[in-house]
């Protein structure tokens, strides 16, 4: 089992261009995995985590609702946004300068085979970066992603997540609201959740711009933790 994970800094990116290279490396991982049972090889299979941030761009899940998005051609053309349908579980959701988007593309026969615990660690890894920040956050039943206040009128989406994945190889993944404008998610019913507000981490704190290089470490630092990872 090879637990290493290579972190790639992809700065800000085209959606679909980041869309595509995920796919490239997600396809090598799976074509490796062939190879090794066809040929009877034990040839250890890589692990990457991207971290990126996207021009304003609004994707729909596989299972998404098109009416959830609330703009036009022409609408999504004036505010400078993108719109893709994509091949991950969930509904619709922005992305955009402010986000901290990370898309561990993993092998999951290098650390456990089972998709509900993935995502449980990838959200217990945005509540323990929270809680570093005084931030008491925690999962909504039956709605992933990590969320405040969950319970009560005030109840907000700090986290979106979506991932793929075939043969134990995973691809997208979660999004974190750090100092991202909030006023496009007033054009989408985010995650198809009617009656929920969204939130960032710099409104919650009351500053007006929070060191995303500074939450990437922590990031980072709970993902060894949890997935007992080592990185390059």
């Amino acid at each position: 089992m090879n637990k290493v994970v290579e972190i790639q800094e992809l700065g800000q990116k085209d959606y679909k261009a980041t869309w595509d290279y995920q796919e490239t490396i997600f396809k090598s991982i799976v074509d490796l995995k062939i190879k090794n049972r066809r040929e009877n090889t034990t040839l250890a299979t890589p692990n990457y985590l991207l971290f990126v941030e996207h021009p304003h761009v609004y994707t729909l899940g596989k299972s998404g609702d098109m009416s959830n998005l609330l703009l036009d051609e022409q609408q999504l053309t004036a505010k400078g946004a993108t719109f893709y349908k994509i091949n991950r579980g969930g509904d619709i959701t922005y992305h955009g300068p402010g986000q901290i988007v990370g898309y561990p593309i993993l092998d999951l026969e290098n650390f456990f085979t089972d998709i509900h615990k993935y995502l449980r660690l990838l959200e217990e890894m945005i509540i323990l970066t929270l809680a570093e920040y005084g931030l008491k956050s925690e999962r909504s039943p039956g709605e992933t992603g990590v969320w405040l206040d969950v319970g009560t009128p005030f109840a907000r989406k700090i986290c979106a997540m979506g991932v793929r994945a075939s043969r134990w190889v995973t691809m997208h993944g979660f999004a974190l609201n750090v100092n991202a404008d909030l006023g496009y998610f007033d054009n989408i019913i985010p995650c198809g959740i009617r009656g929920k507000a969204v939130t960032t981490l710099n409104v919650e704190l009351g500053m007006k711009h929070v060191d995303e290089a500074q939450v990437k470490e922590k990031l980072l630092k709970h993902f060894k933790a949890l997935f007992e990872a080592e990185y390059i």
